[in-house]
Parts: C-alpha cells; sequence; structure tokens
C-alpha cells in the first residue's frame, strides 16, 4: 500500500497556504520536486475546492481564519499538513482543532517532506475506509431495525407470526425486485401513512 502512496503522490493537488515569504516559496518547490500539482495561497482562504492536501501554516493569530476554512470545506475533507514554528499549548490546540494529519516543523527542509506527506496521505486514507465502513454498519443496523418493525407491523396488522411476518416481507421484496431492507421501509413508511390519515378530523 505504501508503494501505491507513493506512486499517488504524483500529480496530487496541494494547497500551500503560507506567507508568500522564501519559506513559503521554498515549500512550493519541495513539493512540486515530488511530483504534486501545487497552488499558493494567502492570506488564508475561506475554502480549499479541489485540494487534495491542504498544507496549513500555523500561527497564534490563524485561530479564526482557520476555523472559517474548516467550516468552508464540503464533503470530504483534504489530507491537512500543518506547518508550526511553536510548540506551546494554544499552537497545538490549533493543529488539533484543524484536524492535521501530519505537522512540519519551522524552518521547512527539503528532508522528511516527502515521509510526511506520505504519512498524512496513509492516516487520511484509513479514516477514510474506517468512515466507510461505519457507515456500511450503520446502514446494515438500520436497515434490520426496519426489517424487525416491519415484521411488528404485520404482525399486528395481520395476526401473522414473527416467521411468518418475515417471510411476506421477503416474497413481496423478490416480487418488486428489491431489497429485502427496502420494502421494510416501504411498509413502515405506509403504516406511518396511514397513521396519519386516520387521525385527521
Amino acid at each position: 500500500m505504501s508503494i501505491q502512496i507513493l506512486r499517488d503522490l504524483r500529480g496530487l493537488r496541494v494547497l500551500v497556504i503560507h506567507a508568500p515569504d522564501n519559506e513559503g516559496v521554498d515549500l512550493v518547490g519541495h513539493l512540486r520536486r515530488i511530483g504534486c500539482q501545487v497552488d499558493a495561497a494567502w492570506p488564508i482562504p475561506d475554502s480549499a475546492d479541489g485540494a487534495d492536501v491542504v498544507v496549513l501554516a500555523v500561527d497564534h493569530e490563524s485561530r479564526l481564519p482557520i476555523q472559517r476554512l474548516l467550516r468552508g470545506l464540503d464533503g470530504i475533507r483534504p489530507t491537512i499538513i500543518a506547518v508550526v514554528g511553536y510548540e506551546d499549548p494554544s499552537i497545538l490546540q490549533i493543529v488539533l482543532d484543524a484536524g492535521a494529519h501530519a505537522v512540519i516543523e519551522r524552518p521547512v527542509r527539503p528532508f522528511g517532506l516527502l515521509t510526511q506527506l506520505t504519512v498524512a496521505r496513509s492516516l487520511w486514507m484509513e479514516r477514510q475506509a474506517a468512515a466507510r465502513h461505519i457507515q456500511k454498519v450503520e446502514r446494515k443496523l438500520a436497515g434490520v431495525q426496519n426489517i424487525q418493525r416491519a415484521k411488528s407491523i404485520l404482525m399486528n396488522a395481520q395476526g401473522l407470526s414473527e416467521d411468518e411476518a418475515h417471510q411476506t416481507i421477503r416474497r413481496k421484496a423478490m416480487s418488486k425486485r428489491v431489497p429485502v431492507e427496502e420494502m421494510a421501509l416501504a411498509i413502515i413508511n405506509a403504516n406511518d401513512l396511514l397513521n396519519s390519515t386516520t387521525k385527521l378530523p
């Protein structure tokens, strides 16, 4: 996997948010030599549209602009690498709040940049995989809960046993060529609609 990550670094869209000083210019140059597609922005923008990685300079004055930037990140957050010159509690808190996947110390040097970028992307990919797994488990659990609720509805409405209710849902799903979970949700929605209309004056 690490070899694939290294290959994927070439062409990676990186946004460097750093003052356009010598360090910022050098950082852009180092990343371009790695093979990344690099854009630079300063002051801190309100969004980072299209960036796979954001290399973000962090100092005491950047807390509010960074908060605005994070609020402007729609969908999946990019990999975030913080550039810091201090290790006091307030700087560390900003780094944690930003959800940084790696940290680069000032002064920025070429050595170690590739390692930090690779580690950050690896952590980001692991977090994305974990998030997808959690969503899958949550969807599965919601489906199981809907099936149980649909069975309960059929058992109460038609006097069926639990097994009979389950078989009824399966048959209906097969006849409609939809998943069992989808049919269970349709039964729940139909029951809710029926209950809401019977309560109308």
